[in-house]
Order: C-alpha cells, then sequence, then structure tokens
C-alpha cells in the first residue's frame, strides 16, 4: 500500500496544500449556483444570433423520414454516419446553424483549436480517410472536416439548415414522432436521436447592466470579425485603437487573449479563477508516422487515452500529452501491483491507495504548472494572482504557449477579482473590485449552460406517451438505460453527459453513443418492429447504478473550486448524483455495452408491434 510521505521529502507540505484549497474553494462558493447566469434570451437575444451566414428562405418541409437527427455538430455527424453504415437511408438533420460543425460552427474566436489530441478528437478519421495536419487542429480545419463526414456519408442529402425545432410529440395512432420547427415544417419520424450537444447554448454573468453599456460587445462563441477584423488565425487589426475587456479565464479565453492582447490598445483581462495552463507544444503531423497507420488506428488510440486517464494499465502511452502526463509520468512506480480499468473497477490496488496516490502526483503536477507561471510572467503580482490552487481536474486542464506570456505585454492588464467576480457593467465599461475600466467593447468569454433542464438548452420540449413531457419526467432526476433512452419515449435517443461514461475525450464519447444508437435503431429495423422502449425495471436498476457508483466521485467533486464539472460548487445531493456520468469512465461504460450486447437479448429493452 501507498504510504504517507513526509513534506521533506516531496518537497511541499500536502496539508498546507489541502488548506489553501480549501481556502480558495470556499471564497468562490455561491448560494445560488448556476443560476448565478443570465438566459440568453428576450434582450439578450441577439448575443446568439448567427453572424456567419445570411437567412435562407424555403418552404416548410412535411415530407416523411425514418429517421430525424437533431443537431449538426459531432454528436449528430457519428450518429449520421453510423446510420448510414447501418445500411439506413431516410435520414433528416436538423441544425440551428447554417452548416455542419455544432460548436465548430459557432466559435470561430481567434485561436480557437481543439485542447485533445486531434487525432483522436476528430471523429471518423479513417472512414474518411483524412489525417489532421497538426496535433491539435484548429477550427477551420475541424469545421472543415465536419463538412467532410457530412459530404462522405451523404449527409446534406436532407438536411434542414438554420431551423429550430419548436416540439417534438408521440402520435400514438401513427406510431411515429412529430417534429415541428420555427420554419413551419411539420414532418413525421419513425426514430428521433437528440444529439443538441451538452455545451450549445451560450451563457451570460448574471451582474447588473449588461444592457446599460454603451459600447460593443459579443460572445466568443458569436465572434464579430466586422468590428475586429481579422479571422480565426489573430491580425485583428480592427483593435488597434480599441480599449477591450473580456470576462472569464476559460478554455475559450487561454486561445482568444493571446490574439487579443497582439492587436488591442489595451486589453482588460477580467477573472474569477484562473485556469491551469500546461504546456501545448503543437507540432505538424509527421507524414512518415501517417502512411505507418493501420487499419483500426484511431478507435485503438482513443480507448489508449481514455484508459490513461482512469489510471488503467497499457503498453504505451500513445497521446502522451498534457492529460496524460499526470498519470504516465507521475504515476508510474508508485502504486504497487496492476493498475484498475478505473476507480471502482476492483482488483488491486484498491481505490483508497490510488486515490492517495493521485493526489500526491496531482499536488506535483499543479506545483508545476503554478511554477510556469512564476517563471514566465514578468510581475510577480500578476503571476501570483494566475496560479490555480485546486486538483488538477477540477476544472478542465488548458494547454497554450502564448497565454501566460501575453501578460508581460504593456497593453494588457489582469484584473483579479479574488473570486467574486465582476461587480457590475456600466454605460461606460466594467467596474471590478470597486474600479471602473472604461472601454470600448466587451467579449463575453463566459461559457455555455451546463446542468439547466434539456429543455431550456435544447431550445424545445419533447411528449411522450400520453403527452408526459420529458423535462417533467426528469424533474426529479434523469431516468434512463444506458443515458441513452427513457420509459415512455418510444424510438427517441438522447446523447448527452448524463448517465453515460465520461472522458476527457468527448468524442470518445460520443463514438460510443452513435454506435449504441445505431445499433439498437438496426435491431429494431431487422426485427419488424414499430417501436423499441425501455423496461421500467431496467430503468430502475440503471438510475441505481449511477447513483452508487457516483459517490466515490463526490468527495473530489465537494473539495474542487466551483465550476461545470461540480454544478458550480453544488455537487451534492441525490438529483446530481443521479444526473452525472456513469463514474467509471467511457471504457468501463463501452465495456458494459459490449458485454449487453454479446449477450444477445437486448436486455432492459421491449419491442412492440410491425
Amino acid at each position: 500500500m501507498a504510504q504517507d510521505t513526509a513534506p521533506a521529502e516531496l518537497g511541499f507540505d500536502p496539508d498546507a496544500l489541502r488548506e489553501k484549497y480549501r481556502q480558495e474553494r470556499d471564497k468562490r462558493l455561491r448560494a445560488d449556483g448556476n443560476a448565478q447566469y443570465l438566459e440568453i434570451t428576450g434582450e439578450y437575444a441577439h448575443y446568439i444570433e448567427d453572424p456567419y451566414v445570411q437567412p435562407d428562405v424555403r418552404e416548410p418541409v412535411t415530407t416523411e423520414v425514418e429517421v430525424a437527427v437533431v443537431g449538426g455538430g459531432h454528436g449528430g455527424l457519428q450518429i449520421g454516419a453510423r446510420l448510414r453504415m447501418a445500411g439506413v437511408q431516410s435520414i433528416r438533420l436538423i441544425e440551428k446553424g447554417g452548416d455542419f460543425g455544432g460548436t465548430w460552427y459557432w466559435n470561430r474566436y481567434p485561436g480557437a483549436a481543439c485542447d485533445t489530441e486531434a487525432y483522436i478528437y476528430m471523429p471518423l478519421l479513417e472512414e474518411t480517410g483524412y489525417v489532421p495536419t497538426e496535433k491539435y487542429a484548429k477550427a477551420p480545419e475541424i469545421r472543415a472536416h465536419c463538412q467532410r463526414i457530412a459530404q462522405h456519408f451523404d449527409l446534406y442529402r436532407d438536411v434542414l439548415f438554420q431551423t429550430q425545432i419548436t416540439e417534438v410529440r408521440w402520435q400514438e395512432d401513427a406510431q411515429k414522432w412529430l417534429v415541428t420547427t420555427d420554419r413551419g415544417d411539420r414532418f413525421l419520424a419513425r426514430f428521433i436521436a437528440m444529439a443538441n450537444g451538452p455545451l450549445n447554448r451560450p451563457k451570460l454573468p448574471g451582474v447588473p447592466g449588461i444592457e446599460s453599456f454603451k459600447g460593443h460587445s459579443f460572445h466568443t462563441s458569436r465572434w464579430d470579425y466586422d468590428y475586429t477584423g481579422g479571422d480565426s488565425y489573430g491580425n485583428l487589426t480592427g483593435l488597434a485603437d480599441k480599449r477591450v475587456a473580456i470576462i472569464g479565464t476559460g478554455a475559450t479565453a487561454i486561445q482568444a487573449i493571446p490574439h487579443l492582447g497582439a492587436s488591442a490598445k489595451a486589453l482588460f483581462v477580467f477573472q474569477r479563477t484562473p485556469s491551469s495552463v500546461d504546456v501545448r507544444a503543437n507540432r505538424a503531423t509527421d507524414p512518415e508516422w501517417a502512411k505507418s497507420l493501420q487499419p483500426g488506428w484511431q478507435r485503438h488510440r482513443m480507448e489508449n487515452f481514455s484508459t490513461v486517464l482512469v489510471g488503467g494499465q497499457v503498453e504505451e502511452d500513445l497521446v502522451s500529452d498534457g492529460w496524460t502526463e499526470i498519470i504516465t509520468k507521475l504515476l508510474r512506480g508508485r502504486v504497487s501491483g496492476n493498475a484498475t480499468d478505473g476507480f471502482g473497477g476492483g482488483g488491486a490496488p484498491d481505490a483508497l491507495e490510488l486515490g492517495k496516490v493521485m493526489e500526491m502526483a496531482d499536488f506535483e503536477k499543479m506545483n508545476q504548472i503554478r511554477a510556469r507561471a512564476d517563471a514566465t510572467v514578468h510581475d510577480k503580482m500578476t503571476a501570483e494572482a494566475l496560479k490555480p490552487y485546486y486538483r488538477q481536474f477540477c476544472k478542465r486542464p488548458c494547454f497554450h504557449d502564448e497565454y501566460l506570456p501575453t501578460f508581460n505585454r504593456p497593453n494588457v492588464t489582469l484584473v483579479n477579482t479574488d473570486g467574486k467576480g465582476i461587480d457590475r457593467i456600466t454605460e461606460k465599461g466594467v467596474v471590478a473590485n470597486g474600479q471602473e475600466y472604461e472601454v470600448d467593447c466587451i467579449i463575453y468569454a463566459s461559457g455555455f449552460e451546463v446542468g439547466t433542464p434539456l429543455e431550456r438548452r435544447a431550445g424545445y420540449e419533447v411528449y411522450g406517451k400520453g403527452g408526459l413531457t420529458l423535462s417533467d419526467k426528469w424533474k426529479d432526476g434523469v431516468a434512463t438505460l444506458h443515458g441513452m433512452q427513457t420509459r415512455g419515449f418510444p424510438n427517441c435517443f438522447i446523447v448527452g453527459l448524463a448517465q453515460v461514461g465520461g472522458s476527457a475525450n468527448i468524442t470518445h464519447v460520443l463514438d460510443v453513443q452513435s454506435r449504441h444508437i445505431a445499433y439498437v435503431i438496426e435491431s429494431a429495423l431487422e426485427r419488424g418492429a414499430e417501436t423499441v422502449d425501455v423496461v421500467q425495471e431496467a430503468e430502475d436498476a440503471w438510475v441505481d447504478t449511477i447513483i452508487r457508483a457516483s459517490m466515490a466521485n463526490i468527495t473530489f467533486l465537494e473539495n474542487c473550486t466551483p465550476g461545470y464539472y461540480n454544478n458550480e460548487g453544488q455537487p451534492n445531493g441525490e438529483l446530481i448524483r443521479q444526473n452525472g456520468a456513469y463514474a467509471p469512465g467511457i471504457m468501463a461504460f463501452s465495456k458494459l455495452l459490449d458485454a449487453w450486447k454479446a449477450e444477445g437479448s437486448l436486455s432492459g429493452l421491449e419491442f412492440a408491434g410491425g
């Protein structure tokens, strides 16, 4: 078993760090949790208007389809592709944006790039015969790949762009779903798969005065290049004479701030909680390596990454980046016996031993992150303010080589609010720490809604059997089988993060879900069944599994600084545990689904009609 190590041997005092982490968490705790953010509706609706295309004009669609897929991002694209591979031809995708891409359609801010390796993040690479040009591909390349997937699998054939669903309602007589939209469309679909995306609806900070600002403002997910000049690669010439405020220092801001700092007359960065910013070390793809890739390489690499992140045993860390370093380099040789498939997976070492070792490794890693701020940022007070005091995976880790040096620029000012956030917005600018900063432009890098009700994030309601709404069914907690089907909503599939295995690589999660959904739909078609629904006992058992499995993560999340990973500092309570992920992770979840398929009976599902 792992033994506690003395501070002198470690080079730091674990107890002192735990106390520092607690203090930093406590000063950021808020009673309102997720309610602190503003919903972008009404007078704020202009923050989500599409700046990238002109509105199109078309006639309403009424033709029936076999499968309707909501969302044209990575989730919808993968479902469409897997259905095509299964031989399903009648597929209609419905997408709010003007093209495929999802988050990569909307997020075109300067510096936008994937922060998980492109070779495992960009989906369906083997199937489309594409290899990314660099380890961390930039937004235009990722968006182009989304279009490549759609073209390869003929998904442009029957897609409805610039279209928002207004209602999905089960028709008992037809045994199909009636889909209506804001474009007057009204059509039936035998199956529906909702892949709206977990991070698709922007949010604003809930501070007074947002509507009073007389200057220019926009959200990072709707970047205004008409105002800033430049493009996704930077060169924001329109800001040369502008004083700019950016509110937020999360994963988006980390990438945009270097370009703003290089272009703006003055940049004020308003920070509530610093991000963990490690080395990115991006590099071009080696052509010889690309030629050497064998069939099945992407899925193998994807699974290797997700296995490493939960402390699983692999022969080699194939990705070998900042995500996996904490496990492969800091844990190696510290734990007796073989690593497990993940927490709660059984075997040796036990979870307690692994937890202790991971905490010490985490302390070491975060000390490296904090030391990097000291070594990079010249002003000591600024460097100290940029140091994150929490566990590595309390918030999404960031990787960037230009972010920290940006604060050495004379035109860039870090406004550290020490966990309190900004006070208010005025006609002239932003007030923080009691001081007003007059600016010409405010950019909101305030992220996306997480943890709000599905119908709010999706923008429509789903009515199942007997007129029961999905929001009513789930008002006391999400209830599903395997996170993708829920009783009383036959032939309906939900793509999200609740009650499924998680991974830092969201594309892996979507890959597992899309394969599963296509398999169930194909099974229903092969059986000639009109409907497939969930058995109540199976749903109850899965909910119980989720709640019990989540207990392993609750203590960790309770000790974290507030953020969307821990429901803004409110991770406890049965509702939060029930709405969380399958704690053992995506690899354990994937193996569970494989075993379920191999058993053959599709236990927990009931097929009817036909």
